[in-house]
């Protein structure tokens, strides 16, 4: 508990950027500081601790972190006492190079220390010293239930790994996330209970490569053992997880689609180039053949599922050919949705040091091809669900005034009128309208 004899803060305010892991540690956070007397407020200007969950996969993400620290930075110019944190991946890869940057900041704070955020709030209530935690050693942290702050929520995340040991040649990730480890079965059903008992329907289940799961090497610690146990939970009505690496995507995986009942019929299989040579030089650890020889196993076992995956183009040496190879890749294997990019160096990566680089307006222009590319298809398959029957699960309230958003086990948003349907229900809908990005639906 934070020592309330000093002029600590009383509220605070998280405002997070990038992935659903990132989603999932600003909850922790939240839920650490208001079992620690705190509460959430939704305005920075009127927060005493304001903590900027940050992203550096990419460079787009990572300016837009810095233009934040900026504005941040001026609502403590007006408010000397306000605490000002930085969490993530950008902490961990700068560490002390943030407050140099803006020494408006009073800690920074890697991915593997947030167990140790009221300890660090601790110190800083007691000296005002600056503090840099960027450690690596540190296990996932196990978050104590926090009564009621799921409450409303009809879908949520759980963390089962931290880190990577793949070293892809582009990616930051296990600099900055550290290696792999699991946390254990018991904890992760134990926290799968509490979101259950506060009425979450459908859980998604985090980890940089998911599906590397392993528990100490238990005859059944692996990730489709985790799986089994967790379909057999009373009271949850979907099970989702991402991110899938395609080298680990067993034929045990595959079976679950078909196997477990509340394993949803969607898989995020990222394949980031479809052109050999240049995956050899990403270090994916597969070929294009063996990626679709995936994608066609899992249609076989589980013909309707929905594949979506990313991709990114520009990745150094990529030629015109290169390029082509993965627009023919898209073709072949139809995906109903791609996160695509450009490929951004990022420092202390082995692509970082990689010569032949492609232009920014090279880039832009092959961005635009694959995308429209891809808009095509995605708008084709969602036209094809027309006059289809579908589950939804209802989360909320649309952007369309009047409406409600759901979505179908596939991951596909549906919105529909109706005055009756609870939040949180279960519903056949039968598809009116297939558009680029939803559905509209109507109950049956």
């Amino acid at each position: 508990m934070l020592n309330k004899n000093k002029s600590v803060a009383r509220s605070f305010f998280i405002t997070t950027m990038g992935c659903q892991m990132n989603e999932y540690d600003s909850d922790f956070l939240a839920q650490s500081l208001i079992q620690s007397g705190l509460l959430p407020v939704d305005d920075p200007g009127r927060a005493d601790l304001i903590l900027i969950n940050t992203c550096t996969v990419r460079e787009k993400p990572e300016q837009k972190a810095f233009s934040l620290f900026g504005r941040m930075a001026r609502i403590k110019r007006r408010k000397p006492d306000l605490i000002l944190g930085v969490v993530g991946c950008l902490a961990q890869q700068m560490g002390e190079g943030v407050i140099k940057r803006f020494p408006q900041l009073d800690f920074v704070m890697g991915p593997r220390e947030l167990g140790r955020i009221q300890e660090i709030l601790e110190q800083i209530y007691s000296g005002r010293t600056k503090i840099v935690a960027t450690g690596l050693e540190e296990p996932p942290p196990q978050p104590t239930a926090c009564r009621g702050y799921f409450k409303g929520r009809v879908t949520s995340f759980i963390s089962i790994m931290e880190g990577c040991n793949n070293f892809c040649s582009y990616c930051i990730v296990p600099y900055v996330r550290g290696r792999e480890i699991s946390r254990s079965p018991e904890e992760i059903l134990i926290e799968a209970g509490n979101l259950i008992a506060e009425g979450v329907k459908e859980i998604t289940l985090l980890g940089q490569n998911v599906n590397s799961y392993r528990w100490n090497e238990e005859e059944n610690g692996d990730f489709v053992s985790l799986l089994k146990k967790l379909n057999k939970l009373g009271g949850l009505l979907r099970l989702r997880f991402t991110t899938s690496h395609p080298k680990d995507l067993s034929d045990g995986l595959i079976e679950c689609f078909a196997d477990l009942d509340k394993l949803c019929p969607h898989i995020h299989l990222p394949f980031q180039a479809g052109s050999n040579p240049v995956l050899k030089r990403m270090k994916r650890g597969y070929t294009r053949e063996e990626y679709v020889e995936r994608i066609a196993k899992l249609r076989q076992v589980k013909p309707d599922i929905a594949i979506t995956s990313d991709v990114m183009v520009g990745f150094p040496g990529e030629s015109k050919d290169d390029f082509e190879m993965t627009l023919d890749l898209i073709k072949r294997v139809q995906f109903d949705g791609l996160f695509s990019f450009k490929y951004s160096d990022r420092k202390g990566t082995l692509a970082d040091k990689m010569g032949n680089k492609v232009g920014e307006t090279e880039k832009s222009f092959r961005l635009s091809i694959l995308q429209d590319l891809q808009k095509q298809i995605t708008l084709k398959k969602n036209k094809n669900l027309e006059g289809k029957r579908m589950d939804v699960l209802i989360e909320g309230y649309s952007k369309k005034e009047g409406q409600l958003k759901g979505r179908t086990g596939s991951n596909k948003i549906v919105n529909l009128i109706c005055d009756t349907i609870k939040i949180g229900s279960l519903v056949n809908v039968i598809i009116k309208q297939g558009f680029l990005n939803s559905l509209r639906g109507e109950l049956t």
